[in-house]
């Protein structure tokens, strides 16, 4: 029997595969997203929620040219919420990634070894301390005084919430220690005991208020209300590990900064160790686990941070977490429930998803109530039906997920589950490609109706007015669905002439139910605040397979213009000429992403629906990170051994400075760097007269010797 993709190790995963995977993870995240950090009301632990996210970021390494347009793997939170005015984070909050075994801790460190170029007999040392399950919150500073606190938010965007924070005790609105910096932003979590979590449910029962589910929502609700003196009756505590901006740092180390953090006043937590090797994390790891229960407040893990700073610094980040930084987390959580339906969902690519709906059951504190089910070879192959009792289980690949069926427990009238041929969105046959690659079939079956099936139309506008597409603040998956349905959106151009379209209408927006006037206004006003976007978004937006916000990105630098992207996709048709040469030539773009392109474009209807949009939107190029670079503007080719940094710091480095990174020479590069080992690439460099210089003379002209 074939496995489900979900079954498969990401080392197996077809391009097929791994691009249904994405799919489901991306819609998945994003939901979990909002409602954990905008609802303060999350479905799953954030073990289960960081084990998805772990999936998807292993898939994307794998397969960089199937990262998609809504990928979770760039994006950290959720947007700020309205309530509370916002903060810019001058250094952003991110996320970390995770280790779930001894295995993944010690590919971690060697991850970190192989980056820096250290040799086994380099002590790499490390800090490790609880990870609080709380709310992640920056402390602005200056002059010893507390001037701010921001939540997280996205990550680049969080609330003002400093008025609250000043009634935290935990919290010191003026510090006066030796050697406390000019200005520095101090972050840490906030949390509630499990001790105060009680007494403070048994308060709200009495008075008849809200009860939290666990102190992290409890915490969360406390610290965003609008009237501070609420948040000052809450029992919060603050525990600080980290920083922002700051003037100058107290230590080099790590650990030499929580020592200061302390010694200002700040509580750390006092289960933060100093390791000197993986056997000492591990170790660590299991002793706080064994007294998890003891601790008096929730964690779901263990934090591993590089201690040098020097090397923190060299090792930056990637995509949404620091390359220093891992969570080793505790494990998955199980329950046994009944399978009461099995629904059929039509995804904005066809792709027909069975999600269970299941009797409603807590696992670990969180009220599970469905749980995808993947594919229909998923289901064949577990034989899951109807009116089973099922365990489930709330982390790992696929989470929630149906683990197991219990058939002992099943009823005698049970009848195997049929997965069905055709569309239940618009009744068109369902059909699974064929991968030319392996003969066989995908394990997805999508709807062959394409444009005229509603669920794809609205799914693809969805997608366009989405978080990190045209974010319209406004334009929700409901508010998409009303309209589409009473017939107002049916393209993404119609989007941007509602308002005019209103003016002539005479059942008017305002008088919508549910609407009024202000919100109205405040919608129009919202559409035309994104009739100004960047190239990037805006081909991220169109929802072209494979290519997802990084390829967006990519896409954007190489062609700078709407005009000269289009162009440029419609004049690759052939496949075989320059332009198709040029847009395989650029790094990170392979045969796969570039043949999606061309066949989005080679559709006239694609096509009119681009130019319908940007009829009614203006674009902004991509700009350079730094235009005055030496480099900025160049076509560049790294080739050979470097030995004074590694090919991911020397991309990095070349793309900061404005340059564009190629993965093969060609008429059109300008520069290429090679170190010993060198050889085809030199050659065709040599051959097309294109400048060369090694590793030193790099550094030299971008003033970083």
């Amino acid at each position: 029997m074939p496995m489900g993709a979900e079954e498969i190790a990401v080392s197996e995963l077809s391009d097929e595969q791994a691009a249904a995977e994405l799919a489901r993870l991306a819609k998945e995240i994003a939901g979990h997203d909002d409602r954990y950090y905008r609802e303060d009301a999350p479905v799953i632990s954030d073990a289960a929620y960081d084990a998805l996210r772990r999936r998807n970021d292993e898939i994307e390494t794998r397969f960089p040219s199937l990262v998609r347009a809504d990928s979770p793997s760039g994006s950290v939170g959720a947007t700020p919420s309205e309530k509370f005015s916002k903060v810019r984070h001058g250094v952003p909050m991110l996320s970390l990634g995770n280790a779930f075994d001894k295995g993944d801790v010690h590919e971690f460190v060697q991850r970190i070894r192989r980056f820096l170029n250290l040799g086994e007999d380099v002590q790499v040392d490390l800090t490790a301390e609880p990870k609080i399950d709380g709310l992640s919150i920056s402390l602005r500073y200056e002059g010893g005084k507390l001037v701010q606190a921001a939540t997280r938010g996205d990550g680049s965007e969080g609330e003002n919430v400093t008025a609250n924070v000043r009634t935290i005790a935990d919290i010191p609105n003026v510090v006066t220690g030796d050697g406390f910096p000019d200005v520095f932003e101090v972050r840490g979590e906030i949390y509630m005991s499990h001790k105060d979590f009680a007494l403070l449910n048994e308060k709200q029962s009495q008075s008849g208020g809200k009860v939290f589910a666990n102190p992290r929502n409890a915490a969360a609700g406390s610290l965003r209300q609008l009237d501070a003196a609420i948040t000052a009756s809450r029992p919060l505590r603050f525990f600080a590990y980290s920083w922002g901006e700051v003037g100058e740092l107290p230590a080099q180390t790590q650990w030499g900064v929580l020592e200061a953090f302390a010694s200002w006043g700040f509580p750390v937590n006092d289960l933060t160790r100093l390791c000197h090797s993986v056997e000492d994390l591990i170790a660590h790891h299991g002793e706080i686990e064994a007294r998890r229960a003891s601790l008096g407040y929730d964690i779901d893990g263990v934090v591993y941070k590089v201690n040098r700073l020097d090397y923190q610094a060299r090792l930056g980040f990637v995509s949404r977490s620091p390359r220093w930084a891992v969570a080793h987390k505790f494990p998955a959580e199980k329950a046994t429930t009944v399978l009461e339906d099995i629904e059929i969902q039509v995804g904005r690519t066809g792709a027909l998803t069975p999600v269970a709906r299941l009797k409603p059951v807590t696992v670990g504190g969180v009220v599970v109530s469905n749980a995808t089910l993947h594919n229909e070879d998923e289901i064949e192959r577990k034989d899951i039906r109807i009116g089973d009792t099922v365990i489930v289980q709330r982390a790992g690949d696929v989470i929630p997920q149906v683990l197991a069926v219990l058939p002992e427990l099943r009823p005698a009238d049970s009848t195997a589950f049929v997965f069905p041929d055709v569309c239940p969105a618009c009744g068109s046959h369902a059909a699974r490609d064929i991968n030319e690659k392996t003969g066989k079939s995908d394990v997805v079956r999508r709807c062959t109706g394409g444009l005229i099936c509603p669920a794809q139309r609205v799914e693809r506008l969805k997608h366009f007015v989405s978080r990190n597409a045209f974010d319209i603040e406004g334009l929700g998956d409901k508010v998409i669905q009303e309209f589409y349905d009473d017939g107002l959106i049916q393209s993404a151009a119609d989007i941007f002439t509602l308002e005019e379209r209103d003016r002539s209408s005479l059942k008017k927006f305002k008088d919508r139910e549910g609407w009024g006037e202000t919100s109205a206004r405040n919608l129009f006003a919202a559409i035309d605040a994104r009739r100004r976007i960047g190239l990037d978004r805006f081909i991220f937006a169109l929802g072209i397979r494979h290519a997802g916000e990084t390829t967006a990105r990519t896409l954007a630098r190489a062609y700078g213009s709407a005009d000269g992207f289009i162009e440029a996709m419609q004049a690759a048709s052939d496949r075989e000429g320059e332009a198709y040469g040029d847009l395989d030539n650029i790094d990170g773009i392979g045969q796969t992403v570039a043949d999606a392109l061309v066949e989005f474009f080679a559709e006239p209807h694609n096509v009119d629906v681009v130019r319908d949009l940007l009829d009614q939107i203006e674009i902004e190029a991509l700009e350079a990170v730094d235009t005055s670079s030496p480099v900025s503007g160049q076509t560049i080719v790294f080739t050979g051994s470097l030995e004074r940094m590694t090919r991911d710091e020397a991309k990095a480095m070349a793309e900061r400075l404005g340059g564009k990174v190629a993965g093969s020479v060609s008429k059109k590069t300008d520069l290429v760097v090679a170190g010993p080992g060198a050889g085809s690439k030199l050659k065709k460099a040599t051959e097309l007269g294109v400048e060369v210089i090694d590793e030193d003379a790099w550094f030299q002209r971008v003033g970083a010797d």
